[in-house]
């Protein structure tokens, strides 16, 4: 089990799969570096990175599902500390950011759809919602995608949220960590906040 947190009431979460970009979203949302690698799973525990004078911490948990070189039981057990972790601390996240892969999330998805399983990201979004912890999801490297519009109407589709994807601005936000461009993943944490009177957060996003 996780056990670094530090000790903040106000908790931002960063949860995907490995190698979606979590860790180079994390370092622009903070402008500190972490350890990043070419391969999947290199984040095997949390990064927090908390403001010292602020009751709040920014945390990426690390990558689940499909890593390779590293064992299944040992991927099963990530998974289950991560869902244990956000279990606890559901009362503390004011919102999760659920970070999937623009170009590949269609084809994992239904992959693992037609092979009758639940995929990781559709059932961490709906766990997620049942915890009531706002969730936005921000569908990364989207300067690799062509057909923006319909991709995302695809993924909300798949996520049960109705097309198309402009509607859900609170909740969708395409994104390319690596060249900065986050902006409406800010729009879409700055709401969450605001509905949970965090306007004094507002200054990170």
């Amino acid at each position: 089990m996780f056990d670094t947190r530090p000790d903040r009431d106000a908790e931002v979460a960063l949860v995907g799969r490995s190698n979606v970009g979590k860790s180079t979203l994390m370092r622009e949302l903070t402008g500190h570096q972490f350890d990043t690698g070419g391969k999947p799973g290199v984040t095997r525990k949390p990064n927090h990175y908390d403001w010292a004078p602020e009751d709040f911490v920014i945390t990426d948990l690390p990558g689940f599902g499909f890593m390779s070189g590293v064992e299944a039981d040992r991927q099963e057990q990530i998974k289950t500390d991560i869902v244990r972790y956000l279990e606890e601390y559901a009362d503390h996240v004011l919102v999760a950011i659920l970070v999937v892969d623009g170009k590949s999330v269609i084809d994992i998805i239904d992959r693992h759809t037609d092979r009758g399983e639940i995929p990781y990201d559709v059932e961490m979004f709906h766990f997620l919602r049942e915890l009531d912890v706002p969730t936005v999801v921000a569908v990364n490297k989207m300067d690799k995608v062509d057909d923006e519009d319909e991709r995302l109407d695809e993924l909300c589709d798949r996520l049960g949220l109705l097309p198309p994807w402009q509607q859900w601005s609170d909740t969708v936000a395409p994104i390319s960590a690596k060249r900065g461009q986050l902006e409406p993943l800010y729009e879409a944490v700055r709401t969450h906040l605001h509905d949970q009177q965090r306007d004094d957060l507002f200054k990170f996003f």
